[in-house]
């Protein structure tokens, strides 16, 4: 519309000023002046011809270059996913040296090692980092430590490397449930932060939950899937259950000591201890508990110190096998780790590492969606290959495409719990651990010869 608008106001001014003209007292004697010059005779001289202009030739048209993406610089989808990773890695790895750098500090006694530092540094330390959770020191507390940053100083470090993948969701949580994040070192001490960890008892996963508390607390337990070994499922209902705990009994010792050996052992100390209508903590009613849970809490105490301080005894962490930088899919059919790894650059050790809860490499997505935790440098790969991966389920999931059998799988993990036998098991040493008799499970795994146990065999041994 701007053109027309132009047009009319250009033929506009031209009439305008035409009309002027006419008006002008000057247009008389302007008229003379023509008069006398057409008057004047005029020789005439020889027409002279211009020669005809050399034709321009016309510029070639310009062609701009395309313009390049702000966000990805022109790089593939897949690249951008790694150099995103390169960068979560190293935010991820500044960010834990800068909280010793800056939060920790270096004391001047650092030069003593093993059983020469005196304790009142040792105890010094511990009052430093000033936490809501009391870390008492004692003769007690200073032998865990002294298992962590001397004994067991490998150990250390491999869970000084793991604990920058674990720890900043296990943090977020806490934080998002404003409990102590120095709560962070219990599934050191649970687990040495190894989320396929099953104890003797039967309690699994980074927090180490029985099957009963762990389906209290929503996780899903069944022979597909076991969510005490999904390390996020599980921090979430670790963090509900130490709330409670703590909702019990105000004291974080206490709730600590909870956890371990449960709220009626600690109701029967507090009992037995005379404290039970005076304000008590872990160390008034130490003599009243399981001897496991008496070393608990200073097991706590000396995995929190190793952390908080493992430079000042020389302790390097070790490199974490685990991919740092990672990402989430949600998968919504029956899909199996092999049908990736055959697919995509993705070792199904990888998928096992980052999805532990899947127990038979299959994700069991047929009523419901589950998650896949994938390596951010793999997640482009992932999604430009995802139907080629879904077409491979008739290779890899034979046996589980008949709902039926799958169904079969997941009522079989309803009803029990699952032990894979190892060397050296009998009938009799796993009813023992799992307080159950031999004839149950010889009946519930239809065994004809107790004695003809096999290596690897699963047995439902509750």
């Amino acid at each position: 519309m701007k053109y027309p608008v132009l047009l009319l106001s250009l033929l506009l001014l031209a009439g305008s000023s035409a009309s002027a003209a006419e008006r002008s007292p000057r247009k008389k004697n302007r008229e003379t002046a023509v008069d006398i010059a057409q008057s004047i005779p005029v020789t005439p001289t020889p027409a002279v011809v211009a020669p005809e202009p050399e034709p321009i030739p016309e510029p070639e048209p310009q062609v701009e270059p395309a313009p390049v993406n702000d966000i990805t610089l022109g790089f593939t989808a897949q690249q951008t996913d790694s150099l995103l990773a390169v960068w979560h890695e190293r935010l991820r790895s500044d960010s834990f040296a800068d909280f010793f750098d800056r939060y920790i500090g270096i004391d001047s006694l650092i030069e003593h090692a093993g059983n020469t530092v005196p304790d009142s540094l040792y105890a010094g330390r511990l009052r430093a980092l000033v936490s809501p959770i009391p870390l008492a020191y004692n003769t007690v507390v200073k032998d865990r430590i002294n298992l962590y940053v001397n004994k067991q100083r490998e150990m250390t470090a491999r869970i000084l490397g793991t604990s920058q993948y674990y720890f900043p969701f296990i943090e977020e949580e806490l934080l998002k449930a404003d409990l102590p994040v120095e709560l962070r070192a219990m599934p050191i001490i649970e687990s040495a932060l190894i989320p396929t960890a099953t104890s003797r008892m039967g309690a699994v996963g980074l927090w180490q939950f029985m099957p009963t508390t762990a389906k209290s607390y929503g996780l899903e337990i069944n022979s597909m899937v076991d969510e005490r070994r999904d390390p996020v499922r599980s921090t979430q209902a670790a963090v509900r259950y130490l709330r409670d705990l703590y909702n019990l009994y105000g004291d974080w010792t206490l709730a600590i000591a909870a956890y371990n050996c449960g709220p009626g052992n600690v109701n029967k100390a507090i009992a037995r201890s005379g404290t039970v209508n005076k304000s008590h903590s872990f160390w008034d009613i130490y003599d009243h508990l399981p001897p496991e849970t008496r070393g608990y809490v200073p097991a706590f105490i000396g995995a929190t110190y190793a952390y908080a301080y493992h430079r000042q005894h020389n302790i390097d962490l070790h490199e974490t096998p685990i991919p740092i930088a990672v990402d989430t899919i949600r998968v919504n059919r029956l899909l199996h780790f092999g049908q990736i790894a055959s697919t995509i650059d993705l070792p199904i050790e990888v998928l096992r590492q980052l999805n532990p809860q899947y127990k038979l490499d299959i994700i069991p997505a047929t009523t419901k969606p589950y998650t896949l935790i994938l390596p951010q440098r793999n997640i482009a790969q992932y999604i430009a290959h995802e139907q080629e991966i879904h077409a491979k389920d008739s290779t890899y999931l034979k046996e589980y495409m008949n709902p039926v059998n799958l169904n079969k799988k997941l009522r079989e993990g309803i009803l029990g719990t699952t032990y894979i036998v190892k060397r050296g098991d009998t009938l009799g040493a796993i009813a023992r651990r799992y307080h159950v008799t031999v004839s149950q499970l010889i009946r519930w795994n239809n065994i004809r010869n107790a004695k003809a146990l096999r290596i690897g065999q699963r047995l439902r041994v509750g």
